[in-house]
């Protein structure tokens, strides 16, 4: 069972006041020790893997990082670790301002069993930043991203077979070990997408020390 430790509605890299750019209304110790509970109520439930996911913020993520660290050293054990994060428009971007290949050299440190992005954008618009992660990362690349973009009334409309179609593509190009499916996503949008990657091979994860040599 994944645990799943989101975002919080607060940013510890970007102000909420656009007159004050330098105020926060919440610090590094406050996010680690809110995830540091939620971690721990997480591992006390079942959880037997933690996913730090919809990261719009990489501080925020470190800080979730951290508290995690600390739970395991308390505890003497470790559980495997995912990371997931958001690019939140067309600029290829997260909030805090990061690219996808930024994203991943800022969290590499924490030698997590996979990295991937979720949420914000549909299958089709996530692609080349899915694409940017399984070029440079040794781990595991996951994307489990939105039924489409949100609709006027937000909604989502991308079908099950239309979302399907998309990821297949994904994993027939060796971009993917793991996917899913995000806001707009329905158990028939699950099934459709296991459906369409049942028996495509993995993506064989970067040897980053060979690419360099």
């Amino acid at each position: 069972m994944i645990g799943v430790l989101g975002p919080t509605s607060r940013t510890a890299s970007i102000s909420p006041d656009v007159n004050d750019p330098g105020y926060r209304n919440t610090s590094f110790d406050e996010l680690r020790a809110t995830y540091r509970e939620a971690v721990e109520g997480l591992i006390d439930g079942g959880a037997d893997t933690l996913m730090v996911e919809t990261i719009f913020d990489t501080l925020n993520a470190k800080a979730a990082l951290y508290a995690i660290e600390e739970v395991f050293d308390a505890r003497g054990a470790r559980l495997p670790v995912m990371i997931s994060g958001t690019i939140t428009d067309a600029s290829g971007r997260t909030l805090s301002g990061q690219t996808a290949e930024a994203f991943h050299a800022s969290l590499a440190h924490a030698r997590p069993l996979s990295i991937g992005l979720n949420c914000a954008l549909g299958a089709s618009d996530l692609r080349p930043h899915v694409e940017a992660l399984s070029d440079v990362s040794p781990y595991y690349v996951s994307a489990h991203p939105n039924a489409g973009l949100p609709n006027a009334f937000g909604g989502y409309d991308e079908t099950p077979e239309d979302m399907a179609e998309v990821l297949r593509e994904f994993a027939r190009s060796g971009l993917l070990n793991l996917v899913g499916g995000c806001c707009g996503t329905s158990p028939d949008h699950i099934r459709a997408i296991a459906e369409a990657v049942r028996g495509l091979p993995p993506r064989q994860p970067r040897n980053v020390l060979e690419q360099a040599a």
